[in-house]
């Protein structure tokens, strides 16, 4: 098969290599002239000793577009309508490989495409996977979901092997959500690693930040269960507790004391959860729900409040419940 893959970034590339691998043929749409150079060289941009075979690169996105049916959006969400909104797509196939939410309108990738062409087919691949791993032919399992079972089925095939293993989902709605609210539990999670507060901390915050994500996203309209998989907890598991984690890490950076506009530079590297935990500010009090590990992260990155006074009012806030629940 054929792939057009927009954005040449870290996991683009990754899946690009990965696709590469299998045998399909795959352009890539970067902006990037340094990046674009080196794809097509056939060397990885990011990881020193690794090639790609298949793989081409391009800086027209018409050309790109046109090369393949089956486009895969693995771009920063706040790019997304940019980049494709004046561009004809009609008749394409989309598989989402972004995790987040457009943070002026708080949608989710697929909104964004259908609201571009209502007609369009979406889906959403997802779930713990670090780009520099599938990178190296490390053993993955993803979910990919949507509405169409023929195409989906047909897209899992394809893009299968014995070291990247795909589910299917129906639940587009908490595949898309589950990628995306997990980035603001991991910067809480960072936070709490960065100032210090231990490892049985860490574990209240993922265990409750999950409880946070179930409520959102089931009044958001996900189904309770997909959170209980890979796009849920494996994804909050992996992202929340690794050093790889790019919103982890942000977060860290915030607890030891760097401004956030410091912690971005150190990184250089694109934070979706600062982008979405504006959207799930805006969702939550619209909404009315309860989510108050988001807030703090809110309290952290958009407010500029004291991580550790952010951590503190965190603690001393009494339990909605006094039993355990979600």
């Amino acid at each position: 098969m054929k792939f057009s893959v927009l954005g040449g970034g870290r996991w683009g590339t990754a899946l690009s290599l990965h696709l590469g691998r299998l045998g399909h043929d795959v352009l890539v749409f970067e902006r990037n002239e340094g990046v674009v150079e080196l794809l097509n060289k056939g060397l990885h941009p990011y990881i020193e000793g690794i090639t790609l075979k298949r793989v081409r690169a391009s800086q027209d996105l018409k050309e790109v577009l046109s090369f393949s049916a089956y486009v895969i959006i693995a771009l920063p969400v706040q790019a997304i309508d940019k980049v494709l909104r004046e561009e004809d797509i009609s008749g394409k196939v989309f598989i989402s490989a972004s995790k987040g939410l457009e943070v002026s309108t708080n949608r989710r990738v697929s909104q964004i495409i259908r609201d571009i062409n209502p007609d369009a087919k979406v889906f959403c691949l997802s779930g713990p996977s670090f780009a520099a791993e599938v990178s190296k032919g490390l053993p993955t399992a993803l979910v990919l979901a949507g509405n169409d079972l023929e195409e989906m089925e047909r897209i899992r095939v394809a893009i299968s092997s014995e070291t990247f293993r795909v589910y299917l989902s129906q639940d587009l709605v908490g595949v898309e959500l589950g990628g995306a609210l997990k980035n603001v539990i991991a910067i809480a999670c960072g936070i709490s690693d960065g100032l210090g507060f231990g490892e049985n901390a860490r574990a209240s915050l993922i265990t409750r930040g999950l409880a946070e994500m179930v409520r959102i996203g089931v009044a958001l309209g996900a189904k309770r269960e997909t959170f209980y998989g890979l796009s849920g907890v494996g994804d909050l598991f992996l992202t929340a507790s690794s050093s790889q984690s790019r919103n982890r890490s942000f977060g860290y950076m915030l607890g030891q004391g760097l401004s956030v506009e410091e912690a971005l530079k150190a990184l250089n590297q694109t934070v979706e959860g600062i982008h979405t935990v504006r959207a799930v500010y805006e969702l939550s009090r619209k909404n009315n729900l309860h989510a108050p590990i988001s807030l703090a992260v809110y309290r952290a990155v958009v407010e500029k409040v004291d991580p550790r006074q952010v951590a503190l009012d965190l603690l001393r806030r009494p339990p909605q419940n006094p039993f355990e629940s979600v």
